[in-house]
């Protein structure tokens, strides 16, 4: 049965030991039980976090075929195999400090040695609750992961309430969005690598749409992260990812926590889930503002011919001739 409990959520903002994912886990083992000193009962940490993000900044020059191949065998040798020995880590760490914690990996299959995912865990006391791959891989991070399923889209229940959400940019995908929409997610895991204006106000719309408290979590990090080793050559940046860890409410959007910029850090906020529950009296986007009998209909329909201009009187014209609302000396209409 679903409820409605106050939910401390932690949003962790962190620099992962890169390329080392035993060193990163036990960095996120550290700060799981730091958050829970502070009464968290969610903790959540960043896209990736296990061994590093292929931030575009050096990751696009992958392209080539030459020169990322010991990149590519210290990134699969550091990548999680889920389930497996790290996130077993994970596990008793959320049992020591009885808390859910949320976290993105490179994920590998060990059995099938080859291609890399996007994941976010999803780890209880008793261990695994849910794995989601990102669907589609953004940009430059095509050339290191491959697509998910689709098979995850869903919120899951927990003692804290339905926890659900997206990776990074697939929060900009309308449909990924709706299909987690309707199980129902009360609590909204949006890690991601996005530190832009842009991408805070994209997760005050996804809040109020959701009806459910998002918590949006990118990486710090900086030039110094890096080790000396690292095989690839970086562009003169001193940093790749600033951050802006938050926690957005679900009524009217607001930032309840952070954003956190230029520093590792967390941010924390008491999540009464009633909220969720009032906001969805107003808009439910899978309930009684779906229009799901007429919408999806439209979406699975291909449309047969390219849309025409509509007359004054709303027929549909024939005429190729294009039309313009423009008056003298204006810009065309678009």
């Amino acid at each position: 049965m679903t409820e409605f409990p106050t939910v401390r959520v932690a949003a962790v903002q962190a620099t992962p030991v890169i390329l080392d994912a035993e060193a990163s886990v036990q960095k996120a083992i550290g700060l799981i039980g730091e958050a829970a000193a502070d009464g968290a009962e969610l903790v959540v940490l960043p896209e990736t976090f296990v061994p590093l993000y292929p931030s575009g900044g050096w990751g696009k020059a992958a392209a080539s075929f030459e020169g990322f191949d010991e990149l590519w065998e210290r990134l699969w040798a550091n990548s999680v195999d889920v389930p497996g020995p790290l996130v077993d880590e994970l596990a008793a760490a959320c049992e020591e400090h009885g808390v859910h914690c949320a976290i993105g990996v490179n994920e590998r299959e060990v059995d099938r040695p080859g291609t890399i995912y996007n994941a976010l865990l999803l780890i209880g006391p008793g261990g695994l609750l849910a794995k989601h791959r990102k669907l589609m891989p953004t940009h430059h991070e095509r050339l290191f992961h491959g697509i998910g399923g689709g098979g995850d889209l869903e919120a899951v229940e927990t003692p804290l309430g339905r926890i659900g959400g997206l990776i990074c940019w697939e929060n900009r995908m309308p449909l990924a969005r709706y299909a987690v929409y309707r199980s129902g997610p009360q609590i909204w895991l949006a890690p991601t690598a996005d530190d832009s204006d842009g991408w805070l106000a994209s997760m005050r719309h996804v809040a109020i749409e959701s009806g459910a408290y998002v918590v949006s979590v990118p990486q710090y990090i900086v030039r110094s992260a890096f080790p000396d080793d690292f095989p690839v050559e970086l562009p003169d940046y001193e940093v790749f990812g600033r951050g802006g860890a938050a926690i957005i409410e679900p009524t009217e959007g607001d930032v309840i926590a952070g954003p956190l910029y230029d520093q590792e850090g967390m941010v924390i906020a008491d999540c009464d889930l009633r909220e969720g529950l009032h906001a969805k009296r107003w808009f439910d986007a899978v309930g009684h503002y779906s229009r799901e009998d007429v919408l999806m209909r439209e979406i699975r329909t291909a449309p047969e011919a390219p849309m025409r201009p509509v007359d004054q009187d709303g027929s549909s014209s024939n005429s190729s001739s294009p039309t313009t609302t423009s008056s003298p000396g204006s810009k065309p209409a678009r």
